[in-house]
C-alpha cells in the first residue's frame, strides 16, 4: 500500500501488481451484466436509477451553453481519499469504485475506469452510462469528439482538474474547434442540491507539542528562509496540499477518511500568514494558539476557504512572485496567476521539508511503530486460534485489526482501508472486503494483511502474509524469495542523493538522510495466491570504507515474518544474520511492551516466531511451551 506523502513502494512492486491485474482479451470481451435491449431493461438490484440526476445536470448543462460536462473523481486538494461531498462522480453515476471519470453530453453519458472496477461499475449503474473498459485522458477525448458538434464546449471545475489534467485536455482538443471552459461553479453540486452531505464542521485542533517536531513559529520561518535564499526571490508560498497546511501549523481534525486533515489552504509571505478555511472551527485556545487576533509576520490571518481564488488573484496583480508545487495545485488557482508570477516546482517546499523527519519526528514515529507492532501480533495470535475453527472471514478480519489499532494509544484511526485478502484475492490489485463480499478464511490458504494506523506521533503501514496450514514447496519458495528482495533492499547501500521510489505521488526524488519509506516486494500468482512483505524504513547514513557519503535503510515496522512460509535453505548466509538481527531488535522493542501490558500470550507468541533461524532450521518450539516459559519468566521477575 502506498504510504501517502512519506513514501511508496519500490518500482518493483508496482511492476508487479501492474502485470497480475492486467485484463486479459476475455476480460475485455466479457459482456456486460446488463441487459440495456431489453423493455424495460434488466438491470442488477444494485444499479441506481440516474435519470432524475442526469436531466436536471443536461439542464444545467445547456444553460451554460455546454455540449459536454467532465466529472472526475478527486476534491479540490488532490486528496488520496475523499470526503463523501466530494464524492459527486459517484452521486451522478451510482458507481462507488475509487477510481473512474464521468462525461455526460445532451445525448450520452459515460463512465472510464479500469479493469480492477468493470464488475462494479456494471452492477451499479444503469443503463444511461457506457462503460468504457479504459482510462487516460486519449480515450476520453477520442469519445467527446465523436460526440459533440464542432465549436462544441466542454465544462469542467478548475478545482478538480489538477494543472496536468488541464494540460492534457487542452492540448488533446488543440485544432478540433472544440474548447474547455473553466467554470468554478460545480454543475453536479447545483443538481445535488440540499442532498449533498454536508461539509465537515468538527472541531481543528493544535497537536500536543509532546506530537511535534517542531513549533508552527519554527516551521514558518524555516519556509520564509528557504524563499529568501530562492534566486528566483519568490515573495509568497501557496500551499493547497492539505497535509502541507496541517503539517505547517501543527493542525488536525478528521475531514477525509483515514486522514487526519482539514479543507485549507495557506499564502505565506514574508510579512505575513493567510490561512483559508471555515473559521467557525477553531475554538478560543486554537485562535490564541495561532496568534489570530494580531497583526503581523508571526500572526495567523484566518480568511473563508471559499475565498481563496480571489484572494490570491488580488494577490497576483501586486508586484509578487508566487511559489507553488504544481504535483498539488489545482487549475481553478493556477489560471489566476500570471505566468510571469508564478514560480512553479513539482512540489512545494513545505512538501519537500516535511518529507525529512528531525531527531524528534524520527522517534516519535519509531514509538507509533512499536505500539503498532502490539495490535499487529495481537491480531496475528488471536488469527493463529481462530482460524481453524473457520469462524473468520476477511471482513470480520479486517474490522479487528482496525479495532486493535483504535486501542492503542493516541490512536485516531486506520490510515487506508485495510487491505484483508485471502487465498486468490490476494493475488488481486488492492482488494478489499466489504460487507457482502468476502472469503472465509482458511488453514489451506495464504492470508495476506496490509493495514495501517494514524497516530498523533506518526502513521504506520505494514504487510504481511501468512499461512497457517502446510503450504506447498512452491508458496513457500515464491514466500522465501520476496522475503529476500525485502532483505536485499533494507540492507542495500547507495550514496547520498541517489533519487529513488520515495516521490509523494509517482516521481522519484532524492533520498535523504531522516526520510521514511517503504519496502513492499511482492509476488502475485493469478487465481491462486498472493505474498506481500512490506515494512516501513527510515533512511540513514551508512558507514563505510569507500570516500563519499552514502545511506542505508532502518527499518521501523517490528512484525515477524511467518515463519511456516520461509524455506531457510534459500537463504544467504548475510540475508540469514539480517534477519536474526533484525528478530533480536523486535524482541528489544516490542517484548518490554507486551510484558508490561501483561499480554502474555502475545509475548510467547513473539518468542517463538523471533527465534533466530539457522542454515539447519531446526523445529521451533511449540507455543504451548513458550508460553509457559514466558510465563514463568514473567512471575520471577515481578515476584
Amino acid at each position: 500500500m502506498a504510504w501517502a506523502h512519506w513514501g511508496c513502494c519500490p518500482w518493483l512492486i508496482l511492476f508487479c501488481a501492474y502485470v497480475w491485474s492486467h485484463p486479459t482479451p476475455v476480460d475485455l470481451a466479457r459482456e456486460d451484466v446488463r441487459n440495456c435491449s431489453t423493455s424495460p431493461p434488466h438491470l442488477p438490484v444494485t444499479a441506481v436509477n440516474t435519470t432524475v440526476r442526469l436531466t436536471a445536470l443536461r439542464q444545467k448543462i445547456q444553460a451554460w451553453n455546454l455540449s459536454a460536462y467532465i466529472i472526475p473523481d478527486t476534491d479540490a486538494h488532490m486528496s488520496e481519499y475523499i470526503g463523501r461531498h466530494d464524492e459527486r462522480r459517484a452521486w451522478i453515476t451510482g458507481f462507488t469504485g475509487t477510481a473512474g471519470v464521468a462525461v455526460v453530453t445532451l445525448r450520452k453519458a459515460a463512465l472510464w475506469t479500469d479493469s480492477r472496477y468493470w464488475t462494479q461499475a456494471e452492477r451499479q449503474m444503469d443503463c444511461n452510462w457506457e462503460l468504457h473498459k479504459e482510462v487516460g485522458t486519449t480515450p476520453i477525448v477520442t469519445w467527446l469528439l465523436a460526440e459533440i458538434p464542432s465549436g462544441g464546449s466542454v465544462g469542467f471545475d478548475p478545482f478538480l482538474f489538477s494543472i496536468d489534467s488541464w494540460k492534457s485536455y487542452d492540448l488533446a482538443l488543440q485544432g478540433s474547434n472544440r474548447q474547455l471552459v473553466s467554470i468554478t461553479s460545480n454543475l453536479v453540486d447545483l443538481v445535488w442540491g440540499s442532498e449533498r452531505p454536508p461539509v465537515p464542521s468538527q472541531p481543528i485542533y493544535a497537536l500536543q507539542e509532546a506530537f511535534t517536531g517542531s513549533t508552527w513559529q519554527e516551521k514558518v520561518s524555516g519556509i520564509r528562509s528557504q524563499m529568501q535564499a530562492h534566486s528566483k526571490a519568490p515573495t509568497a508560498v501557496l500551499l493547497s496540499a492539505l497535509d502541507e497546511t496541517a503539517w505547517l501549523f501543527n493542525l488536525r481534525s478528521n475531514d477525509i477518511p483515514y486522514n487526519p486533515f482539514f479543507y485549507s489552504y495557506t499564502l505565506l509571505t514574508n510579512s505575513s500568514i493567510r490561512l483559508f478555511v471555515n473559521k467557525s472551527r477553531f475554538s478560543p485556545e486554537t485562535l490564541q494558539y495561532l496568534n489570530s487576533s494580531c497583526i503581523g509576520p508571526m500572526c495567523v490571518q484566518l480568511e473563508d476557504y471559499s475565498q481563496v481564488r480571489d484572494s490570491v488573484q488580488a494577490y497576483a496583480l501586486e508586484d509578487v512572485r508566487i511559489w507553488i508545487g504544481t504535483s498539488y495545485t489545482m487549475y481553478g488557482l493556477y489560471e489566476v496567476i500570471p505566468k510571469e508570477k508564478l514560480l512553479a516546482d513539482t512540489y512545494s517546499p513545505v512538501m519537500v521539508t516535511k518529507a525529512v523527519k528531525n531527531s524528534k519526528e524520527q522517534a516519535l514515529l519509531k514509538a507509533s511503530h512499536v505500539r503498532d507492532a502490539v495490535a499487529v501480533i495481537r491480531y496475528l495470535v488471536w488469527l493463529e486460534k481462530n482460524v481453524p475453527k473457520g469462524t473468520v472471514d476477511e471482513f470480520s478480519g479486517a474490522e479487528l485489526v482496525d479495532k486493535f489499532r483504535g486501542e492503542e494509544n493516541f490512536s485516531s484511526g486506520p490510515s487506508f482501508q485495510t487491505i484483508s485478502a485471502s487465498g486468490l484475492n490476494a493475488a488481486l490489485a488492492h482488494y478489499s472486503p466489504t460487507k457482502e463480499m468476502h472469503r472465509k478464511l482458511s488453514s489451506d490458504e495464504m492470508y495476506l494483511v496490509d493495514s495501517g494506523g494514524q497516530y498523533w506521533d506518526g502513521t504506520t503501514d505494514i504487510t504481511r502474509t501468512v499461512h497457517w496450514g502446510t503450504p506447498s514447496a512452491f508458496q513457500k519458495e515464491a514466500y522465501t524469495r520476496v522475503l529476500m528482495g525485502n532483505i536485499d533492499l533494507s540492507r542495500l547501500i547507495f550514496p547520498a542523493a541517489t533519487s529513488g521510489p520515495v516521490g509523494f505521488q509517482s516521481d522519484n526524488i532524492k533520498m535523504a538522510k531522516g526520510m521514511f519509506t517503504s519496502i513492499e516486494p511482492g509476488y502475485y500468482q493469478d487465481g491462486e495466491f498472493g505474498i506481500r512483505l512490506e515494512d516501513i524504513a527510515l533512511v540513514v547514513e551508512a558507514k563505510t570504507k569507500y570516500p563519499g557519503s552514502y545511506l542505508t535503510f532502518e527499518v521501523v515496522s517490528f512484525v515477524p515474518y511467518d515463519r511456516n512460509l520461509i524455506d531457510v535453505s534459500l537463504l544467504s548466509p548475510e540475508q540469514l544474520q539480517y534477519l536474526n538481527r533484525y528478530y533480536q531488535t523486535i524482541r528489544e522493542k516490542v517484548a518490554p511492551e507486551l510484558q508490561n501490558r501483561q499480554l502474555l500470550e502475545e509475548l510467547a507468541w513473539l518468542q517463538k516466531h523471533t527465534e533466530p533461524l539457522s542454515a539447519n532450521a531446526p523445529h521451533s518450539t511449540s507455543l504451548a511451551s513458550a508460553l509457559l516459559a514466558t510465563t514463568l519468566a514473567f512471575l520471577i521477575q515481578n515476584s
